[in-house]
């Protein structure tokens, strides 16, 4: 790993409401390192908004966690 190259936390979620300004509430599983389950806000990756990929309640859907909790980046649509 390159010196500056930080490792990035990512998890899979299920999309539980969408917000206005593309922003969505996320519920994480149970099976992360936490051990239980939360609800993050997230918000869809430049890429995502360029290809226009919409993402729906239900969802499943790839995350980056911010290193300081509370938000995460939407990467990937899964389902």
């Amino acid at each position: 790993m390159s010196e500056g190259e930080e490792t990035k936390a990512t998890t899979v979620g299920a999309v539980e409401e969408v917000l206005p300004d593309s922003l969505f509430r996320v519920r994480i599983s149970a099976s992360d390192e936490e051990g239980e389950e939360r609800i993050v806000l997230a918000y869809l990756a430049g890429k995502m908004r360029l290809h226009r990929i919409r993402v729906l309640v239900g969802d499943s859907v790839e995350m980056v966690l911010d290193p300081y909790g509370g938000r995460a980046r939407i990467v990937r649509r899964l389902t």
